[in-house]
């Protein structure tokens, strides 16, 4: 049915079509269509045209009823803002030094203009926006400017940026170990350097690793927006700071405009090399220098770049047509250019074989070696640390000591018997007291290294011991006392197969070599069996070693002594200023008693202190002498303070039990407290003892050569040292006592691996010496890796460079590290700072364009210049100090160090985040700056391998 349906509909629907298209035609169809489109087209006309009429009408009658009148304040508004700007007037103080605030008002101009002002009039003409930038930007300075003004930045330079670059140095020095005993040749040695370097620095710091600011553009920039945002905040007003739009220009401005570009120049390895280069400028580069560069580098690019420009000199030369003298001076310049050639080839063969060989190893095992005699090692500074480890090694260091200690008597003696003819001369008579002083010195030795008792005891020959002990009994001790002995002691080990002929055979022996610098060029000639070696008695030159207070000590026992600190004041003495103390002391006997007033120094405190802890071990874990303020120590509140602590300390000194348990104590602390003025470098007994003479005079011989050249006044100064070499003796003989006989102290002392903190984490508040002269010196012991030398080395280059700046500087020693931080910071170093920094930037006023990275083999050859130059500047006494292949190596590692710009960056981030901590102390900005780098991928595998290990001693 409903197929019907459909077919009846089809056909009546065409049927009725066919019907039309008969009666009225194909077009009709066209036709209705267009009638059908105008109906509708005029129906939409006549409804538009109706409801306009209606909506005026309606517009018309809401506007005189509701609509305020408009007509005055708009034209009001057009004419405001046709009117021409007035001029904007700038207070341009901001340092309240003019001589700062001219360089700072440019910087400030050419910031806006070349990073503000030339995309916004392309927007506005209004300069209001501007205006504000400005004003930002000079309150934020006005405000640093303050907070600078009221910053001590004594400690920041010359304590904190020491430290901080050690630091840097050791974390880099640790790296460069680890890379060495991994020995994987496969990898990218200057990633795989940075990466371990962050290991290491995260193991160091504990809770900080910058390795994302340094090795990511995209966190670094990130970095700088934070730290910026921080500094906004607290330097703008509030009212500034909440304007986003403001506030965020002039972050991007400081970060990227500013900043940014800054660190990266100051990172760049090739900016530093650079910099280096103009430091020494005055100083010529020299062939030997430049060789032993060349024969050292393993960068293949310095030996490649090197190479080619000789190639190219060469060229050059070849083309030159000369004749007469001229020819042989381009033919000695030809075979020079074929040498380094030749020796670039030689070494980039090397590099690219892998075969790189330990010079030490290759000359000890193949090398013919010269011969260093023995009495030449006994006098050389660097030579005998060498043969005193391998003397430890094979159990003959007594012997060692034994010659030392008997040439510290007979020049000690000598003189001595020198002064006690001079003063009977003068009608002095101390005959018997010089006498039994030398005795008891002689005794000493004896029973020291000699006696049944000895430990560890000297063998030789029982009759000449027996002698000597007879000649100690009966007659009066001379300076020759030992001789005999000293001699077969030397005898025995320049021919004793365990000791001189083995040590020539030792790795010691090649190392000591190469410190001397003598594997290639020996300055030492001699036969290899050792012949032509001669005792020759004592080398001139021995430091003196005083025995004035060898006085026994007061044996009795009931005597009581008591002290006190009544009163401190202030003393000027010829322009020199310090703090002294008056020590009431009393000494009661059974039959009398005795009070009196002694005058001492802070200083006389310290040599006092350091020689009871020097003499009596266990004493400096229990007496901690108050600390030494470096600067603006004579105030009055803190010399209380000092009065109050020596108080203490002397209470404590003097305690009976203390007396007790050092009964030899008494003697020094009689000799303090007495009525007289003190006598500084007085040493007992056993500190002489053990004095090592002649490596000192050695060094101090090269000192005095130096000297002759030097200006009046500093030669004036170092002749004032010989003075004191005699504490310093003495303080070198104890760490030798200390370092191979030394008894354990009462209290057990805790220990720590210094490697894996900061340099001047082991300096102790309330040292004395913890001044920026020590933290000097531990910088150049890790500039020179001397802690893995041995310690008798260490203390001997410490006190000996410690003498060095003191006897040149004398006491004004700190007050010239004030005066030279008071002249950095000074307004006419900031300004020069700041116009340096203009310059820089915007040269001749237009902003410096990117400068190109410069060709790779410039850059290299750079590099070779700047390490050459360091090499040459290095003076020759510190090679005869440390040794000349420690000197190499020690340098080479610094230089090494700045030529990696992620390293850079670490050491600028690190200097610029202790400049903020010193300025903005109250700010917290050691933990922002922890927080800031949290997201460390390094500090998180730190905090996993720490967990990790803590675990299961938690679940134990």
């Amino acid at each position: 049915s409903c197929l019907q349906t459909s077919l009846s509909i089809w056909g009546w629907g065409s049927l009725g079509v066919v019907l039309f298209l008969v009666t009225f035609g194909p077009f009709a169809i066209f036709y209705f269509a267009f009638y059908i489109l105008c109906f509708v087209g005029g129906g939409f006309v006549v409804t538009l045209l109706f409801g306009k009429s209606n909506s005026e009408k309606y517009l018309e009658q809401c506007e005189h009823s509701f609509l305020p009148c408009t007509s005055v304040g708009i034209p009001k508004c057009i004419e405001e803002m046709k009117r021409e700007a007035r001029p904007i007037k700038i207070d341009r103080r901001l340092t309240g030094a003019n001589i700062i605030d001219e360089p700072l008002q440019q910087v400030i101009q050419f910031s806006l203009r070349d990073y503000v002002q030339y995309w916004y009039y392309t927007l506005s003409d209004d300069e209001s926006f501007l205006l504000e930038i400005r004003q930002a930007l000079q309150y934020a300075l006005v405000q640093f400017s303050a907070r600078s003004k009221e910053t001590d930045w004594q400690p920041y330079f010359t304590t904190r940026l020491v430290d901080d670059f050690g630091t840097h140095l050791r974390v880099f020095r640790k790296a460069q170990q680890r890379i060495a005993e991994k020995g994987d040749q496969m990898k990218d040695q200057a990633e795989e350097l940075v990466d371990t370097f962050f290991e290491v620095e995260v193991e160091m710091e504990k809770e900080v690793c910058r390795d994302l600011v340094c090795t990511s553009p995209k966190d670094e920039e990130g970095f700088l927006r934070d730290l910026c945002e921080v500094l906004l905040y607290i330097l703008l007003p509030p009212g500034d700071f909440q304007n986003k739009i403001m506030r965020y220009f002039v972050r991007e401005i400081l970060s990227r405009g500013i900043l940014l570009p800054l660190i990266n120049q100051l990172s760049d390895p090739d900016y530093i090399n650079q910099y280096v280069i103009w430091m020494i400028r005055d100083s010529n580069c020299n062939y030997e220098a430049f060789m032993n560069i060349i024969k050292l580098s393993d960068n293949i690019g310095e030996l490649e770049a090197v190479k080619d420009k000789a190639s190219e000199e060469l060229q050059y030369l070849r083309s030159l047509d000369t004749a007469g003298d001229d020819i042989n001076t381009i033919k000695n310049q030809i075979n020079s250019l074929l040498y380094v050639i030749k020796v670039c080839d030689s070494r980039i063969q090397r590099l690219q074989s892998g075969k790189e060989i330990d010079t030490v190893k290759l000359a000890a095992n193949f090398g013919k070696l010269c011969t260093v005699p023995l009495d030449h090692i006994l006098v050389d500074n660097v030579a005998l640390q060498f043969f005193m480890d391998y003397m430890q090694q094979t159990g003959g260091q007594a012997h060692l000591f034994f010659w030392m200690t008997v040439e510290g008597y007979r020049v000690t003696a000598q003189q001595q018997l020198e002064v006690l003819q001079s003063r009977q001369k003068d009608g002095k008579h101390q005959t018997n007291q010089t006498k039994g002083l030398l005795r008891a010195a002689a005794f000493g030795v004896y029973e020291q290294y000699l006696s049944e008792k000895a430990s560890p005891r000297v063998n030789i020959d029982d009759n000449l011991v027996a002698k000597l002990a007879e000649t100690l009994n009966h007659e009066d001790p001379t300076p020759e006392i030992f001789d005999d002995i000293q001699r077969k002691v030397y005898e025995l080990m320049l021919r004793d197969e365990r000791f001189y002929p083995s040590f020539k055979q030792n790795v010691l022996y090649v190392r000591m070599l190469a410190e001397l610098d003598m594997l290639k060029d020996p300055s030492f000639r001699g036969s290899d069996d050792g012949d032509g070696e001669s005792f020759n008695g004592s080398p001139t030159g021995s430091i003196n070693l005083s025995l004035d207070d060898l006085s026994n000590v007061p044996p009795d026992e009931t005597v009581q002594l008591h002290a006190y600190i009544s009163d401190t004041g202030v003393c000027n003495d010829h322009g020199k200023t310090y703090a002294l103390y008056a020590i009431t002391v009393h000494r009661r006997n059974p039959n009398s008693e005795e009070t009196w007033k002694t005058y001492r120094r802070y200083s006389d405190f310290h040599d006092f202190h350091m020689r009871i802890t020097e003499q009596f071990e266990n004493l400096a874990n229990i007496l901690k002498l108050p600390g030494k303020k470096t600067f603006n120590n004579m105030d009055r509140e803190f010399l209380e303070k000092r009065k109050k602590d020596l108080n203490a300390y002397l209470q404590l000194l003097l305690n009976p039990e203390m007396m007790k348990a050092s009964p030899a104590l008494a003697h020094y602390v009689y000799d303090f407290l007495e009525n007289k003025a003190y006598s500084k470098g007085k040493g007992d007994f056993a500190r002489k003892m053990d004095t090592f003479v002649n490596p000192l005079r050695n060094s101090m011989r090269n000192v005095s050569n130096a000297v002759k050249s030097l200006p009046d006044s500093l030669a004036e100064g170092m002749t004032k040292m010989s003075d004191n070499m005699g504490k310093m003796s003495e303080r070198l003989g104890q760490d030798i006592k200390q370092s191979f006989f030394k008894v354990p102290p009462l209290i057990q002392k805790t220990y720590s691996d210094p490697d894996h903190c900061r340099v001047a984490a082991p300096i102790d508040d309330n040292v004395d010496d913890n001044i920026p002269l020590r933290v000097m010196l531990l910088l150049m012991d890790e500039v020179f890796d001397l802690k893995e030398r041995n310690q008798w080395l260490r203390r001997n280059i410490k006190n000996l460079l410690q003498q060095l700046i003191r006897a040149t500087y004398g006491d004004t020693i700190n007050r010239k590290i004030v005066d030279h931080v008071d002249w950095m910071t000074s307004p006419e170093q900031v300004a020069d700072a700041v116009k340096r920094f203009r310059d820089a930037f915007w040269p001749n006023g237009i902003l410096a364009e990117s400068v190109p990275r410069r060709d790779k083999a410039i850059r290299m050859r750079t590099r070779v210049a700047g390490k050459t130059k360091l090499l040459e500047v290095m003076p020759d006494e510190l090679k005869h100090i440390i040794g000349a292949e420690t000197t190499r190596k020690g340098i080479l590692r610094v230089f090494e160090m700045f030529q990696h710009t992620q390293l850079n960056k670490r050491m600028v981030y690190v200097f610029l985040e202790r400049f903020l901590e010193t300025l903005f102390p109250q700010n917290k900005f050691h933990e922002l700056f922890n927080k800031l780098h949290s997201r460390s991928k390094q500090m998180q595998r730190y905090k996993q391998r720490l967990h990790s290990t803590q675990a299961p001693s938690l679940q134990k």
